[in-house]
């Protein structure tokens, strides 16, 4: 079973990174195959932690191939600026490979993302302002500027006259910006151009030659689910596909070869940025789970939102993913709750709807129907076999195995590498 895709549940912040860095010893290639450095995944080990925002988790691990694929967008600032950190601790990072059709955000994109949101005011959408949003419109509007572009000058200058043409008119006349000169992008992406080259690859073909001689390819997904620019909660989304179709787009690898699709949750629910949020705290309960959870974003810093697990949600990421296996995290987060409600279905004006409904205005208005759980006191960072858990954490975990329409194979007692419990091998 050498394709395996791990995928987000919720609105992110699930622990990606941590699944991704569970099966490095087993994986051969770590693929990144959406977003850009709008998200974060913390991995720690031992006594180190790291936060990476554009690489993918494989990074960290020794013997692992590390792939950023052409459907991710890559601010080149932050590429650098990662991988020179780790470097200074001692990782080895000479492995990382780069799709020459990974779309490049620009400065430009920066500004417009910034500005963009404050001029949507009470509307605004919750964007990191990292210039993905204007990156991924520059490639569907096919004026995008790709890796690949480097590596000619002429090509490059070409394409960020055609982009400019209009942007400056938007910056100008609308926003009351300064404009952006031809020469002042095309300097600082030229910089870059041969510490990148090393690095660039037709990422498509060395991962179909390598899922082609058995290897474990792991396809790592930024953001979540519900944040998918087509199954998410539109408009309050990313702008890339986030789910397990994602995968083959945003990597060149065709849909046959992904063998396990592994979807990661939380044993609460969080969110960052604008959008409805059913189960979402306003209460003490919320500022302790925050707390306790240690609730902050990785890139941004934010405070999250937070809330109760919502099996609805489960259920409609296991179908969207056609998710095989579900990764269970920060289950200690829960401990010394004397019970523990979960959302098992949504009222909306008086009907009840057991799962997401079509209509986002009804989302919208979704009240949590809750069904309540014995909690427990015991410390569980310790447990390495699900019997070693209490056997009141036994019933949430089963309960919410039932609801969710697939099996929990790995539960997460702790932040560090080796504190999961293991019910079912990922890697068969």
């Amino acid at each position: 079973m050498p394709g395996i895709v791990i995928v987000g549940v919720q609105w992110g912040d699930e622990g990606k990174g941590k699944a991704t860095d569970l099966l490095g010893e087993r994986t051969d290639w770590v693929v990144k195959f959406n977003g850009g450095n709008n998200a974060g995944h913390t991995v720690v080990i031992g006594d180190e932690k790291y936060a990476l925002h554009l690489l993918p988790s494989g990074i960290l691990s020794p013997g692992v191939t590390p792939v950023i694929g052409n459907g991710v967008v890559v601010d080149l600032e932050v590429l650098f600026y990662e991988l020179e950190a780790l470097n200074a601790r001692g990782l080895d990072t000479s492995r990382l490979k780069i799709s020459a059709n990974a779309h490049i955000i620009t400065q430009y994109h920066r500004t417009l993302d910034k500005v963009t949101e404050r001029f949507l005011g009470k509307r605004q959408i919750g964007t990191t302002g990292r210039g993905i949003g204007p990156a991924y419109a520059d490639k569907i509007n096919r004026v995008g500027i790709r890796v690949q572009d480097l590596f000619d000058e002429n090509i490059l200058r070409q394409k960020v006259e055609g982009a400019l043409d209009q942007k400056n008119h938007l910056l100008v006349k609308v926003f009351n910006r300064r404009s952006i000169t031809v020469d002042e992008v095309v300097e600082d992406l030229l910089a870059y151009a041969e510490r990148v080259r090393p690095m660039v690859a037709d990422t498509s073909l060395l991962l179909n030659e390598a899922l082609d001689a058995g290897d474990v390819v792991v396809f790592e997904g930024g953001q979540a689910t519900l944040l998918d620019v087509d199954h998410g909660t539109y408009p309050f989304v990313t702008s890339s596909s986030a789910t397990a179709g994602g995968a083959s787009t945003g990597s060149g690898v065709g849909p046959n070869r992904l063998d396990r699709i592994v979807g990661i949750v939380k044993a609460y629910t969080t969110r960052v940025g604008s959008g409805p949020f059913p189960t979402e705290l306003f209460d003490e309960s919320g500022d302790w789970l925050r707390s306790r959870g240690f609730e902050f974003g990785t890139t941004t810093g934010r405070p999250r939102r937070v809330g109760w697990y919502d099996a609805p949600i489960t259920r409609y990421a296991t179908r969207i993913n056609g998710i095989t296996d579900l990764v269970l995290t920060k289950l200690d987060i829960l401990g010394g709750l004397e019970q523990i409600p979960v959302c098992v279905a949504y009222d909306v004006d008086g009907v009840r709807f057991d799962d997401l409904p079509v209509n986002q205005t009804d989302f919208h208005h979704a009240k949590p129907i809750l069904e309540y759980y014995p909690g427990w006191s015991e410390d569980i960072s310790t447990a390495r076999t699900f019997d070693d858990l209490p056997q009141n954490a036994r019933d949430y975990v089963l309960a919410l195995e039932k609801m969710s329409g697939t099996r929990i194979s790995v539960i997460g007692v702790g932040p560090a590498r080796d504190q999961v419990i293991v019910r079912h091998n990922l890697i068969d």
